[in-house]
């Protein structure tokens, strides 16, 4: 489980590269339309594999490899567009579009999370597959419709010109400008606190085996914690649109990693638990 995991994991460790991708090498005259309609398209080639053919941990590790890369392409992509609306607004106003993208994810995790593990009882895991297979899709539809102007000269194909003089040059100026922004002390301290906030060891293996294997949770049962996760996250962004978007963001990130911490102690308290019952018995 953690192998996999961590499979799933690096696709997100070189976001920075596909930013970098998309914006230096427009697909048939777009720098972002293509791109999302590419992942929609590799997600559901991931998935439609995962429900027909992979019968193995190898595959289905590269299956979900591939699946990964698709969301964090997409998820870069969608970044890079809401940051170009957001610029030059107000807090609030780019606060209340965060909280549009971030209230929409919660709402598809609790739809996911409500049928994911019936369907998983009902009719087995390739079923579940088959129909996550259509959900990037979705991505690739809604693409057509985003408003872009086209890249004057990227008519026709993908016109990728690697060995081009100019491309080479534009390549060189984007790699000294996110250099000298990631210097910048304002850039480089968040993505510090990031960087540490990030490497912190997580149980999320160790707490799958042990709810699964020793507590018996069922696929149901493990749908409708993930359920319970994915309101509590709508609550949060409704909470933070309603009443916190115009607070100072150091204030907030703040009063999050307080109560992150304090709440991320339930798990020691389970495990004082279970180690007192054994020592009992």
């Amino acid at each position: 489980t953690a192998v996999v995991t961590g499979f799933s994991a690096l696709p997100w460790l070189v976001k920075p590269l596909y930013g970098f991708i998309s914006d230096s090498i427009p697909l048939f005259g777009y720098r972002r339309r293509s791109y999302l309609v590419l992942s929609g398209l590799l997600g559901a080639l991931s998935w439609s594999l995962m429900a027909t053919f992979v019968d193995s941990k190898y595959g289905a590790a590269c299956c979900i490899l591939l699946g990964s890369f698709s969301v964090a392409f997409s998820d870069v992509v969608v970044d890079s567009m809401v940051v170009e609306r957001a610029r030059g607004e107000s807090q609030s106003v780019s606060g209340s579009l965060q909280s549009l993208c971030w209230g929409s994810s919660a709402f598809g995790g609790i739809v996911s999370s409500y049928f994911s593990g019936s369907l998983v009882d009902a009719y087995g895991v390739r079923f579940v597959f088959g129909v996550t297979a259509l959900l990037p899709l979705i991505t690739s539809a809604v693409a057509v419709l985003v408003k872009e102007q086209r890249v004057i000269g990227q008519a026709r194909g993908p016109n990728v010109p690697l060995g081009n003089s100019s491309f080479l040059k534009s390549s060189k100026e984007n790699i000294v400008q996110l250099w000298n922004a990631v210097r910048q002390p304002n850039v480089f301290l968040p993505t510090v606190f990031i960087f540490l906030w990030q490497a912190t060891p997580q149980s999320d293996s160790a707490m799958f085996f042990f709810t699964t294997n020793k507590l018996g949770f069922t696929p149901e049962f493990l749908g409708r914690v993930k359920l319970v996760t994915s309101v509590a996250s709508l609550a949060g962004v409704g909470l933070y649109n309603g009443f916190l978007k115009n607070v100072p963001l150091r204030k907030i990130f703040l009063a999050t990693t307080v109560t992150g911490t304090v709440l991320g102690m339930t798990q020691v308290c389970v495990l004082i638990y279970f180690c007192l019952k054994l020592l009992v018995k």
